[in-house]
């Protein structure tokens, strides 16, 4: 079985991936576990001071002017682990609190806590054991950390609260421990606070994010080119030196995709049965363009994502040179910006793919295909309502676009009287994604069923070798063709599951190779 090692370095997006989605196992190197002691010990020493140091010897929030004696502070940990798990709303993914607890488990390691090896080796073991706390929906603001969310797993690792086991039932979270042989937690000085102060879970939903979109800008390009060649458009707009004088990296990254798809495709561009057009329209002519767009805002996002993957977010926080001082590195201001622009992105993507789409069933606009691409259109509606599942969700998308980063929302008594509302902002984003990935596998749909409609008008139409490829795929996928009105839900979710397992540009890059 595949381990990750966390060493104080820190770790990686793959690392991050193969905890939360797979079953890779998670290590604490020798060089983490001494940091982890080294930071403990600033800890220990600073407790048996009389001044007050913030989460030792205060309380927390507007509350940290209160002085709290040596005698209460075991209390005082374990009482902020439990008022903060104040979680609501439906349960966040098992996915989700697993990333979650990794990236906080690799802020332990940092060495920068000051909690006890202990500590972050209970949290290694509930990963380990495959025990994932119950976290709920609603209970983070993206500032001071992800509260609530990080309570739950927090309160777990004290054997309290609920928590999934691996066998996917929920029970309370003191049986599954001790099933497993792992020791509750008995927390002391910090570590109440150490656990729960992080950016984790919204950094957690963008890596993921980020991978989920890197393959969903890939099949939009398979998608598009689809879409273009079933329209009889031309592939000479997507000319390398074309893209060359507008070095916008996505935008030529998607154009050559497109072109490599449509490589020794008879449709596309010289078989009209009207005057020739000399533009085709935006949806099709500006494809490169939207989706490099989108292909760009990725890169920035993932370049944060990677900044935050590097970071120890705590607070106050343990420095190298024995400092223990206050900051405010938990703000999630940088992820929340790039999980909000994403979910722009990923809204626009989808609405030119559903402009595509809408195009492919419209018998003015579609250049020869029957209306709705129906087989005895009046007798049959087609895709018609297809293309109204695809405006739906297109349309939730745009909802989704409203940045939550800018709706800031004052809180603990105007201690903390400006949030990043980040958590919510990855919320949405994860949602937009699972939209995206059924509007494309819509278009995926209609333009396959245009494609085989040409080849069957003509002797002498034929599709590209690597969109023969896909239809082929998509078929043996459960994909099915042209032909008389059935029911069509399953169609369109065979669809999205080709989509979405990988299979749409697995068969296009058997052809053309791998795709950017």
């Amino acid at each position: 079985m595949h381990s990750v090692v966390l060493g104080a370095s820190g770790t990686s997006a793959e690392d991050v991936l193969a905890v939360a989605r797979g079953a890779a196992r998670v290590e604490l190197s020798e060089q983490a576990l001494a940091g982890i002691a080294a930071s403990r010990a600033v800890i220990d020493a600073l407790a048996a001071e009389s001044r007050p140091v913030y989460g030792v010897s205060t309380g927390f929030g507007a509350l940290a002017t209160v002085h709290i004696g040596p005698e209460l502070r075991a209390q005082l940990q374990r009482s902020i682990v439990r008022s903060h798990a104040a979680g609501m709303g439906g349960r966040v993914e098992r996915e989700v609190v697993r990333a979650l607890m990794f990236l906080r488990l690799k802020t332990l390691a940092s060495g920068h806590t000051g909690v006890r090896p202990v500590v972050a080796e209970a949290m290694a073991a509930l990963l380990n054991a495959g025990i994932t706390p119950v976290v709920h929906e609603f209970g983070s603001l993206g500032c001071s950390g992800d509260l609530a969310p990080l309570s739950h797993c927090a309160l777990a690792l004290m054997g309290e609260g609920d928590a999934e086991g691996p066998d996917g039932v929920v029970r309370p979270a003191g049986e599954l421990l001790a099933e497993h042989g792992i020791t509750p937690v008995e927390l002391r000085e910090k570590e109440g606070l150490a656990l729960l102060n992080g950016t984790d879970g919204m950094l957690g939903m963008l890596l993921m994010a980020c991978a989920d979109l890197a393959a969903l800008f890939t099949a939009a390009d398979i998608t598009a080119a689809l879409s273009l060649e079933a329209l009889l458009g031309t592939d000479r707009v997507l000319a390398p030196e074309l893209h060359a004088i507008r070095p916008h990296p996505g935008q030529a990254a998607s154009a050559d995709n497109m072109r490599r798809v449509l490589a020794g495709s008879g449709l596309t561009g010289h078989h009209q049965d009207e005057a020739p057009r000399v533009q085709d329209a935006y949806s099709i002519r500006c494809a490169p363009q939207v989706a490099g767009a989108g292909r760009d805002t990725l890169s920035h996002a993932t370049l944060v994502a990677e900044r935050e993957l590097a970071a120890a977010v705590d607070n106050p926080v343990v420095l190298a040179d024995g400092r223990v001082e206050s900051n405010g590195n938990f703000h999630g201001a940088p992820v929340g910006y790039v999980l909000d622009f994403l979910a722009i992105a990923a809204a626009d993507l989808g609405s030119i793919a559903e402009r595509r789409t809408d195009r492919l069933l419209d018998k003015n606009r579609s250049h020869g295909l029957p209306p709705f691409l129906a087989d005895d259109p009046g007798v049959d509606s087609g895709l018609m309502i297809a293309q109204y599942t695809q405006a739906a969700l297109v349309s939730e998308n745009k909802r989704h676009a409203v940045p939550a980063s800018a709706d800031s929302i004052p809180s603990s008594a105007m201690q903390e009287d400006h949030v990043s509302m980040g958590w919510s902002a990855a919320r949405k984003l994860r949602l937009a994604v699972d939209n995206l990935t059924r509007i494309l596998a819509i278009e995926l749909v209609a333009a396959t069923r245009a494609i085989e409609l040409r080849e069957q008008s003509s002797t002498v139409l034929h599709a590209a070798p690597a969109s023969r490829a896909v239809v082929e795929a998509a078929r043996a996928a459960g994909v099915r063709g042209p032909g008389r009105d059935r029911f069509l839900s399953p169609d369109l979710a065979a669809a999205e599951t080709f989509v979405r397992s990988g299979g749409l540009v697995a068969a296009a890059e058997s052809v053309t190779g791998e795709l950017a």
